[in-house]
């Protein structure tokens, strides 16, 4: 009994662990205006994962406001075209994104399922991972096959630490150049955008 209770935790902290786990050696691929960007070989996929790390001038509460607005979010969301709010439940909620794409490349939508964790130190961790089954596919766009990945803030002192890590199988055909682009692009652009607004009086 006591080697049962034992898989069992261990599968517990797996899935605790499971949004890092399938990235590790993290390479940086760009380093400017105080936001760092680093990609991961994923193993049986041909797209990178990415991380992205900044430090924001706001408190915890502020990027926290900002991200949980999901129309207001898609202002600062690289090439986000409209997001919305499809469900909030507990402490999770799932959002509906179209984004824009470069020609030739079909626009493609997601929906994303959110779960948001609080640590005892005051850090605040937003798991991401895609439905794509939770509503039928629209015309005209590709639906997001898999995204796997996270948020994470942690409280220093009046500023936040913020942290962005994120796998995408986007589903479809992406030119090679056109999807290594987009894993530096997409975080560096995001938390850019993010940190604008929060450092905003």
């Amino acid at each position: 009994m006591r080697s049962f209770k034992r898989i069992a935790l261990l599968c517990g902290v797996g899935v605790l662990l499971s949004p890092a786990a399938w990235a590790e050696n993290w390479q940086v691929a760009k380093d400017e205006e105080g936001i760092k960007i680093s990609l991961s070989e994923v193993a049986g996929s041909k797209y990178k994962a990415y991380q992205g790390v900044t430090v924001i001038k706001a408190p915890l509460a502020k990027v926290q406001a900002l991200q949980e607005d999901a129309v207001g979010a898609c202002a600062w969301i690289h090439e986000c075209k409209s997001q919305k709010l499809l469900k909030h439940e507990g402490d999770q909620s799932w959002t509906y994104t179209q984004f824009n794409t470069p020609w030739p490349v079909t626009p493609r939508d997601s929906i994303l399922r959110v779960t948001t964790v609080k640590g005892a130190d005051g850090s605040l961790v937003r798991n991401l991972k895609e439905e794509p089954t939770y509503l039928p596919e629209e015309k005209g766009f590709v639906r997001v096959a898999k995204v796997e990945g996270f948020w994470k803030l942690v409280p220093k002192g009046d500023s936040t630490e913020v942290t962005y890590q994120v796998h995408t199988e986007p589903g479809g055909s992406v030119p090679a150049m056109v999807a290594n682009k987009f894993v530096v692009d997409a975080p560096f652009n995001t938390l850019k955008g993010l940190r604008e607004r929060a450092e905003k009086n």
